[in-house]
């Protein structure tokens, strides 16, 4: 069985200042930090650099978001030659709220991983189901839909982590139970067994996200197919330091 390295992700969204962002630095190079964990910090394109400088070299930096060429008269959006050229090697992609608010498909956030993927970048790849889709027993069906979305597109599967965020827990302050998170994980990692490859089940970290706090962390954290988190508005306070350790 492949050895999982525990990731934790924090998600900024549409939050940050200079101010802000210095704060978290110092939070974060005071730690200490889980040296097993792998800790990835979504931030606004804009503060890419500067929050970049700010963090402890044991943290790196991802996009919230980018398009699926290189360049081009596409207003407004950022491409991964752009993320990489400013030092940066990772992007989230497929957010609830992209998908959600900005109403991006199926089909162009997986041509979103895939050019991420062909450019260089390493991508957190968001999947999740809306309240009434759960209520309704969909889960299974939408999350195994949005992933062969992106299954189709993925050649090699060493740089995705994806990231099961259900859209009824995000910013709600409802949490999957433990047992909750833990069911879908075990079903995405089957789904990749069957349809993808048993190599790439047993490699690709399927992290958690939907109202992850530094109560609830270590509790998810003891289930055998959570590898880590995808944390929001937890990330922006100091208690991000103790979801980073919640495997100690």
């Amino acid at each position: 069985m492949a050895q999982r390295k525990f990731f934790v992700g924090g998600n900024w969204k549409m939050n940050g200042s200079k101010a802000g962002i210095t704060e978290i630095g110092q939070f974060m190079t005071k730690g200490p930090l889980d040296p097993n964990t792998e800790i990835v910090l979504g931030c606004p394109a804009i503060y890419l650099e500067f929050a970049q400088k700010a963090m402890p070299p044991n943290v790196s930096m991802a996009a919230e978001n980018c398009y699926k060429v290189e360049k081009g008269a596409f207003t407004g959006e950022i491409s991964p030659a752009m993320i990489k050229d400013v030092g940066v090697s990772w992007v989230i992609l497929g957010h609830s709220e992209r998908r959600n608010v900005f109403g991006e498909t199926d089909e162009l956030i997986a041509d979103k991983v895939a050019h991420a993927l062909a450019s260089g970048l390493k991508v957190i790849a968001c999947i999740g189901e809306l309240l009434e889709e759960r209520e309704s027993g969909k889960t299974a069906e939408v999350v195994f839909r949005q992933t062969k979305a992106i299954a189709d597109k993925v050649t090699d599967w060493d740089k995705v982590v994806l990231a099961y965020e259900p859209v009824w827990a995000i910013g709600t302050g409802k949490t999957a139970s433990p047992e909750q998170a833990q069911e879908v994980h075990a079903q995405l990692r089957d789904w990749l067994k069957s349809n993808v490859s048993e190599d790439v089940a047993n490699k690709t970290r399927i992290i958690y996200g939907g109202s992850v706090t530094a109560a609830n962390c270590k509790e998810l954290a003891k289930n055998p197919d959570v590898d880590g988190f995808l944390v929001g508005g937890a990330s922006l306070k100091p208690e991000f330091v103790q979801i980073v350790n919640a495997k100690q």
